[in-house]
């Protein structure tokens, strides 16, 4: 039984990353929890795996006495056998190691061990990976459990929760994924290790990972808006004035970043520059769009930007994205406001429905004109009142609006 916990400990040492002393100590703990009522019947005891043999030893911590012991004592008479200079009194280790106990522990300790063993790498984990907190690690795709992504990291197991995948992405179990740490969890039973790909940390460390100006601390990344999957804003700023910060992100050719964009799956990144001026700032920040001016609401934290009607359509963006990344950025609420716009008057409006109806009607301006203002807009309208009705409008044509409804008529 020995040489059988031997294999299952360098198993799981090679396996899972965990050390002997690690393991040991869970088994340790494992069989005294498990086994204890084959042990003994004394409160307290110890056991003992030897990690080189695996022969296991248990003893039981008792109080000896001269009569009448109870199962927490030992009688002088037989604790003098074993130790000479033993005394009455004296708090002793007693081996109580059963016969078979190799075949009992590992029958009824089992499912203890592999408690203790998942503890036992969440602590190592946490040792392991708490240097890592918010960086990107690495890891290959074990499986997938109701839509999230158990990721094997060799020393710990984590997961990818589907709210922090990036949407559209697809992977295979051995899949390469790259992801950043947002928690350790080592008071759960599931995986130790929670990543992301959907924060916006992620991005961030990505382009550490690709401009060296960064990693330098010559250029800086101020802040990072992302809607994952779809668009990401940075805005960033050099402490060298001979060194451009979008230029160094962009990279030769586009090389850096476009390397992250392939990382993202194809994510548009907008690189923006900072500026500790808030109205330079936000004319940066909406980028491709080109506002005519910004003002500033100090005490609503707002800012007003006005854009022509040529570029409103630009500054909002497909679904307002645009000024909704452009105000996380910033941090700022941002009110867009078209000038240059004509205002549609109610006699514009009349013109046109007055316009539509001569059309569809088939009458002319004038006629369409007395029956738009005397509420008739629509043909639909026409037909349900009826030919009699609409000729008693006053000053209308009753012949013009007779042979609209035949040709109306002719044609249904």
């Amino acid at each position: 039984m020995a040489n059988v916990l031997l294999a299952m400990l360098q198993n799981i040492e090679q396996e899972r990353g965990i050390s002997r002393e690690h393991l040991v100590a869970a088994l340790e703990s494992a069989i005294l929890t498990a086994a204890r009522k084959s042990i003994h019947p004394a409160s307290q005891l110890k056991v003992k795996v030897d990690p080189d043999t695996g022969e296991i030893q248990a003893w039981a911590i008792l109080e000896v006495v001269e009569s009448n012991p109870n199962t927490d004592q030992l009688l002088y008479s037989r604790a003098v056998e074993k130790f000479p200079d033993v005394k009455i009194g004296d708090i002793i280790e007693w081996e109580v190691t059963p016969r078979n106990f190799g075949r009992i522990a590992a029958q009824t300790a089992r499912q203890a061990i592999m408690q203790q063993l998942r503890k036992a790498e969440k602590m190592m984990a946490s040792e392991e990976f708490a240097s890592s907190m918010n960086q990107i690690i690495s890891g290959k795709v074990r499986q997938f459990d109701g839509g999230n992504i158990i990721i094997d990291f060799q020393k710990a197991q984590g997961v990818l929760p589907v709210k922090e995948k990036i949407p559209g992405e697809q992977y295979m179990v051995g899949d390469l994924i790259n992801a950043v740490l947002i928690k350790i969890d080592v008071a759960s039973s599931g995986p130790s290790l929670i990543v992301s790909r959907t924060h916006p940390d992620f991005v961030r460390r990505l382009f550490e990972r690709e401009v060296s100006e960064i990693r330098d601390g010559v250029v800086k990344i101020m802040n990072v808006a992302r809607e994952a999957g779809s668009r990401t804003k940075i805005s960033v700023m050099s402490t060298d004035p001979r060194i451009d910060p979008v230029g160094s992100c962009v990279g030769i050719r586009g090389n850096r970043v476009r390397a992250v964009t392939d990382e993202l799956n194809n994510e548009r990144i907008d690189i923006v520059p900072y500026d500790q001026d808030i109205v330079k700032y936000c004319l940066n920040a909406l980028q491709p769009a080109k506002a005519q001016s910004v003002e500033v609401d100090e005490a609503k934290h707002e800012l007003i930007v006005y854009v022509s009607q040529e570029q409103s359509k630009l500054v909002f963006g497909k679904k307002a994205q645009n000024v909704r990344l452009s105000s996380k950025l910033l941090n700022w609420n941002i009110t867009i406001r078209t000038i240059g716009a004509p205002m549609e008057t109610m006699e514009d409006k009349i013109k046109k429905a007055t316009q539509e109806l001569a059309d569809s009607f088939g009458v002319s301006l004038e006629c369409a004109d007395k029956l738009v203002r005397n509420g008739y807009l629509t043909l639909e309208g026409l037909s349900a009142a009826g030919r009699d009705q609409v000729c008693t409008v006053e000053g209308i044509d009753a012949d013009e609006i007779c042979a609209a409804f035949d040709r109306l008529e002719a044609g249904n």
